[in-house]
């Protein structure tokens, strides 16, 4: 079967789980208002109606990774065509990498470190892939990492990333041509710091692997490293505590909206311990949606995992309208109240003063940043007759804007 065959059919396959979620959200809201109507005529649900929505519900969810899924794979090329373009420099480097990789040998690494091109060994020992062979495991992350999806990615050469800022804003006033400049008050100007820190994968090889000519070993490296990087990563711009990993959405300190001040995450209680209202759920989500500046809401999305999404995807607005909305064509994501709904599975469930919901400009809130340069030391003794490949990689990140972000608590205050 030919390549341009191939993407056909993955196309087609696509096309038809991207048909078959419609289909199944369809029988979804037949149901709900079926578990609905048994509510209002016998004031509690029928258990067999119930198991049936929490079915279809869950079909619905796996019909939405399936599509995820697919499409990852659809967009990944193939690292061998992706580094058809490349200098002698670039080319001598893989063909030096990939001599590494197979059987240990580093003169050719070596030479090119002594041309002092950074691409040699640093103080930690290991090798830099080539710049193809990391952009590309990049790439994949960001498919798969829903936080690097949408927030800034900036890389850097040093340690930290040092960003200034001004909790105040800019000084600035209206002056006529002719009129004096008179001197604006005083600007408050503080840094906020990004350190990198390490995160490494050791994925193993049999000799007789590394030995076949038919092996791509960075493209084998890539998809070993690219989905625990990912997972590992993902987490840390969720939950992390700034030690020895990135510092995470959620855990800066928090303020109600009424009581914020920059370096704080503001939130509005939903006003019910471990859930929503009993009445008009939904308000709550409105409140949220207006309490975000309007410059942040119009690039505004939610973030939270699947077990809320599921409580959240039977709420109507008053028009009998569901809220949540499956995508409306292949690569597009769910919405809610037309605003894309990131999922994140790392996002706490929905419990008593839990902080399930996010709704931010994650553009603007969140930055992460990568040190250039992903290396790998290559260890054949700790584990024979396997080859270990301790592979890193530094990433930091942190809140960059605080204004930027609103969460949802699910408590009376």
């Amino acid at each position: 079967m030919s390549e341009m065959e191939t993407k056909s059919l993955g196309a087609q396959d696509a096309q038809a789980v991207f048909d078959d979620m419609h289909r199944i959200f369809h029988a979804y809201k037949e149901a709900n208002e079926e578990r609905l109507a048994e509510l209002e005529q016998k004031l509690s649900g029928d258990v067999l109606v119930e198991e049936k929505v929490a079915r279809i519900d869950a079909a619905l969810d796996d019909q939405r990774r399936k599509m995820d899924r697919m499409l990852i794979e659809k967009s990944r090329p193939q690292l061998a065509l992706a580094d058809r373009v490349t200098d002698g420099i670039s080319r001598e480097h893989k063909s030096a990498f990939r001599s590494y990789m197979r059987t240990g040998e580093v003169t050719g690494l070596k030479s090119i470190e002594e041309k002092a091109l950074s691409a040699g060994s640093g103080p930690d020992g290991g090798y830099l892939v080539p710049v193809p062979a990391e952009r590309e495991i990049l790439r994949r992350m960001a498919n798969i990492s829903p936080i690097r999806a949408i927030a800034s990615v900036r890389e850097i050469s040093t340690a930290t990333y040092k960003k200034a800022f001004c909790p105040t804003g800019p000084a600035a006033g209206w002056v006529a041509e002719a009129d004096a400049r008179p001197q604006t008050a005083n600007q408050q100007i503080a840094d906020l710091t990004f350190p990198a820190m390490e995160l490494y994968a050791m994925p193993a090889a049999t000799q007789t692997l590394l030995d076949d000519a038919a092996v791509d070993v960075e493209q084998w490296i890539a998809e070993e490293v690219n989905t625990v990087f990912a997972e590992q990563e993902g987490a840390a711009f969720i939950n992390g505590n700034g030690l020895g990993k990135p510092m995470g959405l959620l855990s800066y300190t928090k303020a109600p909206v009424s009581g914020w001040g920059w370096g704080k995450t503001a939130y509005l209680p939903t006003g019910v311990s471990a859930g929503f209202a009993a009445s008009n759920p939904s308000d709550v989500l409105v409140d949220l949606i207006y309490s975000l500046r309007s410059g942040y809401r119009q690039n505004g999305r939610f973030l939270m995992n699947r077990k809320t999404q599921a409580q959240i995807r039977k709420f109507k607005a008053s028009t009998g309208e569901y809220l949540w909305q499956p995508p409306s064509q292949l690569g597009a994501t769910a919405t809610l109240m037309n605003f894309p709904i990131i999922e994140a599975e790392d996002m706490p469930d929905i419990a008593a003063g839990s902080f399930s919901l996010a709704f931010a400009d994650f553009n603007r809130c969140y930055l992460i940043v990568d040190r250039v340069g992903i290396r790998v030391l290559r260890d054949p003794y700790s584990t024979k007759p396997y080859v270990l490949f301790y592979t890193t990689k530094r990433v930091g990140g942190g809140i960059q804007d605080f204004d930027a972000i609103k969460l949802l608590k699910f408590d009376v205050s």
